[in-house]
């Protein structure tokens, strides 16, 4: 008797030795599946950010292309108190006042249409979102070429129709001010077929129960916009203005395909009216060449981005998990 429990008593530690083994095991295999995307992060994100870090920190540059040597923050000296201050004031805010009309414009175009395309009532809505939705399908570098050549202050379409209208001709590109307020409204035209479709769905997934509830208590439009459409929407929506908000403050096609940054200012020799950060970086990589002040830039605009998404995401609670 003794004999047979004491093999009993081995057999029950050997089974639960092995089921701690697959326990374990399994607790692994989440982190092997992950490893090949942590491995390309590594070498595709990671490593370059720590080697721009870098190069922020030295001379390197057309003088100093083969033997650059570490400068410290030199680079971040001349940007923030040297000679390049004034030309970093001019494009930081023209860059936030483009994310800022960009994404508001964009989600107040979208809403709106998505707001009427809702109605049940609208005949032929199918046929309108399909209209619609056609900025969003067409390439995205042929489009801003296209409106390029139609906003073309000389014989652009635009001012030859206008032109034949009996109004005076827009120097659409020419002028600092037309310049910047063509490139919102070329960005809106391109960017508000997505935020009409997210909208759009996320109007669709509010319980009509919240509406005919309203309706019942006497609630009008704007009042059942404002106290039940609108918070629902705004749960769903916001982190994609967070999202959007970092796309436009680094949405370097539009600029340089549209503009290049253009017209010239009097601020700078460097920088255009339209430049954003982006754009501005790029020339002072390929352009001038002061490839270390430009990795200073892009570790500044970076680091903005992050505090920027971090405190949204923060006071919003747009990513905090809901039990």
């Amino acid at each position: 008797m003794s004999e047979r429990l004491t093999a009993y008593g081995m057999r029950k530690n050997v089974r639960g030795k092995k089921t701690s083994g697959s326990t374990a095991s399994r607790a692994v295999y989440p982190y092997l599946y992950l490893l090949p995307a942590l491995g390309f992060m590594i070498f595709a994100t990671f490593i370059p950010v720590v080697y721009t870090l870098y190069i922020s920190l030295t001379n390197y540059s057309l003088y100093h292309f083969q033997h650059f040597d570490l400068i410290g923050l030199q680079n971040y000296a001349t940007i923030f108190a040297g000679l390049d201050l004034p030309t970093f004031g001019m494009v930081l805010q023209w860059t936030v006042l483009f994310a800022l009309f960009s994404t508001g414009l964009s989600f107040a175009a979208g809403l709106f249409l998505a707001l009427l395309l809702n109605n049940q009532n609208l005949p032929e809505r199918n046929l309108y979102r399909t209209l619609l939705i056609v900025p969003w399908a067409l390439p995205g570098t042929i489009m801003l070429l296209a409106w390029s050549g139609i906003l073309n202050p000389d014989f652009g379409y635009l001012n030859l129709l206008l032109q034949d209208l009996g109004l005076s001709a827009i120097p659409w590109l020419n002028d600092p001010l037309w310049a910047k307020i063509a490139v919102v409204l070329v960005n809106l035209w391109a960017t508000f077929p997505f935020m009409m479709t997210a909208c759009l769905g996320a109007l669709q997934s509010i319980p009509q129960d919240l509406i005919d509830a309203a309706l019942i208590d006497g609630a009008g439009m704007v009042a059942r916009f404002r106290n039940v459409t609108l918070p629902i929407l705004l749960a769903v929506i916001l982190p994609l203005l967070i999202n959007n908000f970092a796309f436009q403050f680094n949405n370097f096609n539009v600029i340089y395909l549209l503009t290049t940054g253009g017209p010239p200012t009097s601020v700078s020799s460097m920088a255009g009216a339209t430049d954003i950060l982006a754009s501005y970086t790029y020339s002072l990589t390929l352009t001038y060449q002061r490839y270390g002040l430009a990795a200073a830039y892009a570790v500044i605009v970076f680091l903005i981005i992050g505090i920027v998404s971090v405190t949204q995401m923060k006071l919003s609670h747009a990513f905090e998990e809901t039990l």
